[in-house]
C-alpha cells in the first residue's frame, strides 16, 4: 500500500490509500466467493461458481464494490499501522478517489496529545481554615429549626413568630416595557428575625420582617419602600414600590429541648455531646473538599493555559454523550424523559449539545492533563483498593437488581468495562493529589514510580488474586444475595 498522510487542524489525519494489485484481487476473489454464496447462479451450487461467471453475472462494479467492504474490514488495521498514527477511534470513508488503481480517502481521528506546562512550579497558598464552634452551633439551631413545631397565637407578633400574611407591591413609577405589579397578591409567610440578625437576604427586602413586630391578626398596612442600588435584586435596584399586606395567622415557633434525646432523634447518637462532634466531623470534612475543589481549580486555571492539549472533535463529542447520559439520568430520577426536557426548553438536540459542550470540554481538558501527569509521573494505582471498590460495586447491584436482573447485567464484558473505569478514576485521582501537593510546596517522594491512593482510603484485606478474580467471586456473592 502506498499511504499519503494529511494532518488537520482538528487534530485528525488525512489519508490518501492507494491499495496494491494484489491486495485488491485477493479482495475481489474473497468478494465474489462471498457474492457467490448469497446469490443463485444457474448450473452451479452456492459458493462454487468460478470467478469470471460470478463477475458476468452480478457485473464488475458489484464485485469491486464488495471488494472494498472487504478491504475496509480485513485491512484497515493495517492501513492505521502502516501509517504509522495512533487513532483515537474508527476513521471514515470519505471517498473512492479513483478505481484504477483503487486509491480511497479515509478521515482518521487522532489519539491525543498532552504536553504539560511547567506544573513542578505551580504554588499557591493552603490555608484551610478550622471550623468554628459558632458554624456547630449555627448548624445544631438549624436542626432545632426544622424540629420546631408551630402554635397559632392571639397576641401580637414578637420576634421569632411566624406571620402568616396577603403581601402584594406595585410600582411607583412603569417603565416602557414594565409590568406595574411586583408581588402579584399572594399567601405567603415570614419569619421575624432578631434585631440584630443578618438581613442582608431578607425578602422582599432588608429589614421587612422587623416591620411585623406588634402586628395583630387581621392588621392591614400600606406603605412605600424604595430599593437600594446595593440592593440583590438586580432588576429592582432603584425602584421605588408600594408594599400593602394584611395579616391572617400569627405562629409561634416551639423548638425542641436540645438535649439527649433530641440528639437520639437526629442520628445514631446516644448523647447530645456525640452529636456535636459527629456534626464538627461533618462539617470539617465538608469544608475541607470544598476547599480542596477551589484550590484544584486554581492550579487547573494555570495549568490549562500553560499546557498544549489537542483532542479530535469525536473525543468531545463522546465527552458532551456523557454529560447527556447523566442528565437523562437525572431527568428519570425526576420522571421525566429527554423529549420532554427539550420541549420545555424550547431547545432541540443541537441546542443542548451547545449548552453542555463547554462545561464537556473544560471537564475533557482537566481529564487530559491529570491522565498526562500520571504517565510523566509514572503514577500508578493500589490494586487492593480496585478489587475492593470492584467488590462493592457489585454488592450495590446484588442489593439494587432482582436475581434475573443482577446475572443479565454481571457478564464478563460489563465486570472488565467496570474495572477499567475504576481503574481510570483512581488514577485520576492520585495525579490530582500530586499536583495538588506541588502547588502546596510539599516534598514530593516516589517510591518506584509508584503512588496509591491507599493513605487516603484504607483498603481491607480481601484475598489472593487478581482484581478480576476478586469480581467474579463477588459476582457469585452478588447472585446469591440476588
Amino acid at each position: 500500500m502506498n499511504i499519503e498522510k494529511t494532518y488537520t487542524d482538528d487534530h485528525q489525519v488525512k489519508l490518501t490509500v492507494t491499495i496494491d494489485q494484489d491486495r485488491l484481487d485477493a479482495a475481489k476473489q474473497r468478494a465474489a466467493r462471498k457474492i457467490a454464496q448469497k446469490t443463485r447462479i444457474p448450473g452451479f451450487r452456492p459458493g462454487k461458481a468460478p470467478y469470471a461467471v460470478i463477475l458476468r453475472t452480478v457485473g464488475e462494479s458489484t464485485v469491486l464494490q464488495e471488494a472494498v467492504d472487504s478491504i475496509l474490514d480485513t485491512d484497515y488495521a493495517a492501513i492505521i499501522t502502516e501509517a504509522e498514527i495512533k487513532a483515537y477511534g474508527p476513521g471514515s470513508l470519505d471517498s473512492i478517489l479513483s478505481m484504477d488503481p483503487l486509491k480511497l480517502e479515509f478521515t482518521v481521528p487522532l489519539d491525543a496529545e498532552v504536553t504539560l506546562g511547567d506544573y513542578k512550579s505551580l504554588r499557591f497558598p493552603y490555608e484551610l481554615e478550622p471550623i468554628s464552634e459558632d458554624r456547630v452551633t449555627e448548624f445544631i439551631e438549624n436542626l432545632l429549626d426544622r424540629a420546631s413545631t408551630l402554635e397559632p397565637q392571639t397576641r401580637a407578633a414578637a420576634e421569632g413568630d411566624v406571620v402568616f400574611m396577603t403581601l402584594g407591591a406595585d410600582r411607583k413609577e412603569v417603565a416602557e416595557g414594565q409590568t406595574a405589579s411586583i408581588i402579584k397578591d399572594r399567601q405567603t409567610q415570614i419569619t421575624i428575625k432578631s434585631e440584630d440578625g443578618d438581613h442582608s437576604n431578607e425578602w422582599p427586602f432588608p429589614g421587612f420582617s422587623r416591620r411585623l413586630v406588634g402586628a395583630n391578626v387581621g392588621d392591614e398596612a400600606d406603605f412605600e419602600y424604595t430599593y437600594g442600588e446595593d440592593s440583590s435584586l438586580e432588576s429592582l435596584r432603584g425602584t421605588s414600590a408600594n408594599f400593602r399586606y394584611k395579616v391572617e395567622e400569627i405562629k409561634e415557633r416551639k423548638l425542641p429541648a436540645l438535649d439527649d434525646e433530641f440528639a437520639k432523634t437526629m442520628g445514631e447518637f446516644e448523647t447530645l455531646d456525640q452529636m456535636k462532634i459527629e456534626i464538627h466531623k461533618g462539617l470539617e470534612e465538608q469544608a475541607r473538599q470544598d476547599y480542596d475543589r477551589a484550590f484544584d481549580e486554581k492550579v487547573f486555571e494555570v495549568l490549562i493555559p500553560q499546557s498544549t492539549i489537542k483532542y479530535s472533535p469525536q473525543m468531545l463529542e463522546n465527552e458532551v454523550d456523557m454529560f447527556k447520559h447523566q442528565l437523562e439520568h437525572r431527568l428519570e430520577d425526576q420522571g421525566l424523559d429527554m423529549a420532554t426536557y427539550l420541549k420545555s426548553r424550547q431547545i432541540d438536540e443541537a441546542g443542548l449539545f451547545d449548552e453542555l459542550k463547554p462545561s464537556a470540554e473544560a471537564r475533557l481538558k482537566k481529564t487530559l492533563v491529570l491522565f498526562e501527569v500520571a504517565k510523566v509521573e509514572n503514577i500508578q494505582v493500589d490494586e487492593n483498593q480496585v478489587q475492593a471498590e470492584a467488590i462493592r460495586t457489585l454488592n450495590e447491584i446484588s442489593q439494587s437488581y432482582s436475581q434475573k436482573d443482577a446475572k443479565k447485567m454481571l457478564n464478563e464484558q460489563f465486570i472488565q468495562n467496570m474495572i477499567g473505569n475504576i481503574t481510570s478514576d483512581l488514577l485520576i485521582k492520585n495525579s490530582l493529589k500530586r499536583l495538588e501537593a506541588y502547588a502546596k510546596g510539599e516534598e514530593v517522594k516516589v517510591d518506584a514510580g509508584v503512588e496509591t491512593a491507599s493513605e487516603e482510603s484504607p483498603v481491607e484485606e480481601t484475598g489472593e488474586g487478581d482484581a478480576t478474580d476478586n469480581a467474579d467471586t463477588a459476582v457469585s456473592d452478588a447472585e446469591t444475595q440476588a
